[in-house]
């Protein structure tokens, strides 16, 4: 178009990609960075074809072709939407590309509405690389206590010592057990898991150390017990302190002997295992009180480990939400959920006496009452909004430190994150690790606080 032509040098120059499209979504005009996002070096070759297909078999030409117009156009009162695809570049790989559409108001050209490409590559590689150092295995955290929970797994996974690991119900105690065994030299070998407080009494032994046929009533054949099993790799112990006396005496001999005796023998087995042990209880009473074993506590608690309740790390609420919605994506077939920024703030305002556990079953209960993608307060448990703090105890606020406290008013949070963009000077990854948020929470910030970005 002749009245485009006058502005080809200013477009040329941008780094995203521009198309203008007619009401029938034809091309009427490209600059070179679209071209080369789209791998098609002839530009002047697009133009008159159908926007939908330089997009083939994405969700939005997709809804682009049954619907007879732009998906990216936001209706009225909407704002704008935004795609993610992946395209193939002109050296093969694939590579990640962020799309969104103007209306263009009424005038006396062709032009009905832009569309805009920003190539995400670099962004998405680097948010990758970013979600390695976040999690450990299962764990996932970027706080300071989570950081220097990963840094002790890995230390004490260099070890063959036995770990103790404590904490509250629910903080993920088998995911550090799963992630020492990982990272240890054991990690070709068994990794094998008993959760003591589900074995009856009476069949403790036999599960742990094995028993002879006839050993006891029901015993029709003899069987390995745990501790065989585990041979050449890592024996988890989940709820240790729930053992009981007579067991607990079996388990020290065999943590100093290093080996067992199945139940009705009298020959020895010798086994080579690594113990990791876990109890959300506090064993050091429990030996002061006479119910657990002085020197079995010893023998377990080599190298101590401590995980974190929910509570000590808010700042990974909003990480841990992004995995599990995921999960339960997945699960429900549900495509990109998302909680909206007050229920995000519930979440992060809440004690979680349940740890992660009872976060995902509050995320599973959103998931159920809803029924589109974005996951609302309204569709969140009763009693995350019965104990809902005070404003004023958990929003954000920006330190010279680059971290997030809980001192500020709602209402300075918009100057907060200001600040934190100055600091960065615009550059929105840096200002929301000053901020010590994810990037996709700092973009929800901004599209909850457009004059931000102004």
């Amino acid at each position: 178009m002749p009245e485009l032509m006058l502005y080809e040098d200013f477009l040329d120059a941008l780094e995203e990609g521009v198309l203008f499209l007619d009401a029938e979504r034809r091309i009427l005009a490209i600059n070179k960075a679209a071209s080369r996002l789209l791998n098609h070096p002839d530009s002047s070759a697009l133009v008159g074809r159908l926007c939908p297909s330089l997009f083939p078999n994405t969700p939005c030409a997709r809804r682009c072709q049954h619907s007879g117009r732009c998906s990216l156009t936001p209706a009225k009162g909407e704002d704008r939407t935004i795609q993610d695809i992946t395209v193939t570049g002109p050296d093969g790989k694939e590579r990640a590309v962020r799309m969104w559409a103007m209306l263009v108001g009424p005038n006396d050209g062709k032009v009905h509405c832009v569309i805009i490409l920003r190539d995400c590559s670099r962004e998405v590689e680097l948010e990758a690389e970013v979600r390695e150092q976040w999690q450990l295995g299962g764990l996932t955290g970027r706080s300071a206590v989570m950081q220097t929970l990963y840094e002790r797994i890995l230390r004490a996974a260099a070890s063959d010592a036995n770990v103790l690991i404590t904490g509250e119900s629910g903080v993920g105690k088998e995911l550090v057990a799963r992630a020492l065994h990982d990272n240890s030299t054991r990690a070709d070998g068994p990794y094998i898991a008993v959760h003591c407080a589900s074995l009856p009494e009476g069949l403790q032994e036999a599960e742990l150390f094995g028993h002879s046929r006839g050993a006891f009533s029901g015993a029709v054949s003899a069987r390995a017990g745990r501790f065989e099993a585990a041979h050449g790799g890592t024996l988890f112990l989940d709820e240790i302190g729930e053992i009981s006396p007579s067991t607990q005496v079996k388990l020290l001999r065999v943590l100093q002997e290093r080996e067992v005796v199945r139940v009705g023998e009298n020959e020895a087995r010798r086994v080579d295992v690594r113990i990791i042990a876990a109890t959300h209880r506090d064993l050091a009473a429990m030996v002061r009180d006479g119910t657990f074993r002085e020197d079995l506590y010893y023998r377990l608690r080599v190298l101590p480990l401590t995980v974190p309740p929910l509570r000590e790390r808010r700042e990974d609420v909003p990480l841990l939400v992004v995995k599990m919605l995921a999960t339960l994506s997945e699960r429900y077939q549900r495509p990109q959920l998302r909680m909206s920024p007050g229920a995000m703030r519930l979440l992060e305002n809440y004690d979680w006496p349940g740890n992660a556990r009872q976060l995902f079953n509050a995320l599973e209960y959103s998931v159920v009452q809803s029924d589109g993608p974005l996951l609302g307060e309204e569709h969140l448990p009763s009693e995350l909004k019965a104990s809902q703090l005070p404003a004023a105890v958990h929003p954000v606020t920006f330190q010279r430190r680059g971290r997030l406290s809980a001192s500020t008013k709602p209402e300075d949070e918009q100057k907060v994150i200001r600040d934190a963009l100055q600091a960065a000077g615009g550059n929105k990854a840096e200002a929301a690790r000053l901020l010590g948020i994810s990037r996709t929470t700092l973009w929800k910030r901004l599209a909850e606080y457009p004059d931000l970005e102004t």
